[in-house]
């Protein structure tokens, strides 16, 4: 079976891109974008429908940052028996603040990000699911320092695998004091936006607000740091990115800031940060690698490797994907 990707033309895949980067916080958003394409905002409805139908576009939304919104969040590597890791997994998934669970060719074989709201103890959050998915060893490895994050997959293939980019800055940023209003307007921002010419207004009238208003609080939230964009995210395989490696390194101390920068600067790199090591486990920079291949993968590894001179390192590609979805803030259901 081909994949969604090979069914896209040279419009859908630039238009992937402005959804990625570009999406406009406006009454008619699809019109706007597709000014910027030579396309009518019903041409650019009906595509967009066209791509969440081929699976490629997941869902969009806002996305928050969780430190800001008060939230302790983690990766987590488990060692499970291979024989139960399925098993295991199925746990990890059933809790609501886990967004992110793979399986990864290692033998810490089983890797998934959680979220705890302000109210709960991540760590006591990561003991319960330890206990319940009964893995031989469990290591929390928080983010200790932040060198990038975001998501953008190029799908018009025009940049090279390896190309780089001034990488942002990323403060630690301080806790928001959010109001009950805004906690609702958060809720009601990060669900799946509507493919339709009025989006926002659905949300605005369930929030007794006016769609202006809403959209001011939205820019509030992107001009405070509290949203950092709003944004399409895609399902990888389907875009044509089967390849996903969590590249790990093994970097001194007086090295760090240096090496984290470099590979922050990657285009290929979504996430870059600095975590904990353990005894077994002497990996203190992790780098997401995006890419159409294993070979790909490998070669941006190569490449980092030599810009940065660090050579202890080592690929963990993912071998199934057990959940993916957006990190739920404030959700009800906790």
């Amino acid at each position: 079976m081909a994949r969604p990707d090979k069914a896209l033309d040279n419009a859908d895949r630039h238009l992937l891109n402005l959804l990625q980067t570009a999406f406009p916080l406006a009454p008619r958003p699809f019109k706007a974008l597709g000014e910027k394409l030579g396309l009518s905002e019903e041409e650019t409805i009906r595509r967009v429908r066209g791509l969440k139908e081929l699976g490629i576009v997941r869902d969009i939304g806002a996305i928050f940052d969780s430190r800001r919104l008060g939230y302790q969040s983690s990766l987590v590597g488990m060692k499970v028996d291979a024989a139960r890791l399925d098993e295991a997994a199925e746990v990890v998934n059933s809790h609501p603040g886990v967004s992110h669970n793979y399986a990864r060719d290692h033998d810490y074989n089983l890797w998934f990000t959680i979220a705890a709201p302000p109210a709960r103890n991540l760590q006591e959050e990561v003991r319960k699911l330890h206990q319940h998915a009964k893995p031989r060893k469990t290591r929390l490895l928080p983010m200790l320092k932040l060198f990038k994050i975001g998501v953008v997959l190029d799908m018009t293939g025009e940049q090279e695998s390896t190309a780089r980019e001034k990488a942002g800055k990323t403060e630690q940023p301080e806790v928001a004091a959010l109001t009950p209003e805004q906690i609702r307007t958060i809720r009601e921002l990060q669900e799946d936006l509507p493919v339709e010419c009025r989006p926002f207004l659905g949300m605005a009238h369930r929030l007794g607000i006016s769609e202006e208003e809403l959209l001011r609080r939205a820019h509030d939230f992107i001009r405070t740091g509290t949203m950092r964009r709003f944004a399409a995210v895609l399902h990888h395989r389907e875009a044509g990115f089967v390849a996903n490696a969590m590249a790990v390194w093994a970097v001194p101390p007086e090295r760090l800031d240096e090496a984290g920068a470099t590979m922050a600067s990657f285009r290929a790199v979504s996430h870059c940060c600095q975590r904990p090591t353990y005894e077994d486990w002497p990996y203190c920079l992790f780098a997401m690698i995006h890419a159409r291949t294993r070979e790909e993968c490998q070669r941006i590894a190569e490449e980092i490797s030599k810009q940065t001179g660090l050579s202890d390192y080592s690929l963990l590609f993912s071998t199934k994907e057990y959940k993916k979805v957006r990190v739920r803030h404030f959700a009800e259901d906790y």
